[in-house]
């Protein structure tokens, strides 16, 4: 990981602004909230990187929306790839027994995390159980998740900002960008 102050210095391109995030995010909460009309929704973030997607979209949505949050981990210190062993470090804090759950993702790329974590959701008896990602990356898909909501789309490429890290790094970034290779390739030689 970088040793400068200027996390924007390890940034090799800007893949998605602010503003375009921002402007997904609105739609995203109008289609949902459109969605449920007259249903009260539980989101279930996905610690920690979907944090900021979660704060920003259930402010974009207009039904009554109840939050719980899980921490799942499949990667391990600064990992780029996810080693496949999943582990639930935090589990729901409410019963989502007969609740309309959307499960708020930061980005799905291998999908078995996510695959993981819907059989174990569904067998806490859910009314229904979808899918929401800012990011998608199916270049890496290994298990076929059925994703309801989309953000963006993007190319294999390792993202970091908006929620998105590197060795719990770079999430206050505004932005979503692609993370110089140089960077955790050195980490890679430490």
């Amino acid at each position: 990981m970088s040793k400068t102050a200027d996390l924007q210095a390890d940034v090799a391109e800007v893949l998605l602004s602010e503003a375009e995030i921002q402007a997904r995010v609105a739609e995203l909460g109008r289609t949902i909230s459109a969605d449920y009309a007259g249903r009260e929704l539980t989101l279930v973030s996905v610690l920690k990187g979907s944090l900021p997607f979660m704060a920003d979209l259930m402010r974009a949505i207009s039904v009554p929306v109840r939050i719980d949050l899980m921490e799942v981990s499949s990667y391990g210190g600064t990992a780029t790839e996810s080693s496949g062993l999943v582990r639930i470090l935090k589990d729901l804090s409410a019963s989502i027994d007969g609740q309309e759950v959307l499960i708020v993702e930061d980005i799905i790329d291998t999908g078995l995390t996510l695959n993981y974590l819907l059989r174990y959701l569904r067998g806490k008896n859910p009314r229904s159980l979808r899918i929401c990602t800012l990011l998608d990356k199916p270049a890496r898909r290994l298990v076929e998740i059925p994703v309801d909501y989309v953000g963006f789309t993007i190319p294999d490429r390792f993202v970091i900002g908006y929620g998105l890290d590197y060795g719990e790094v770079y999430r206050n970034l505004r932005f979503v960008g692609v993370l110089r290779p140089e960077v955790y390739a050195a980490a890679a030689e430490d």
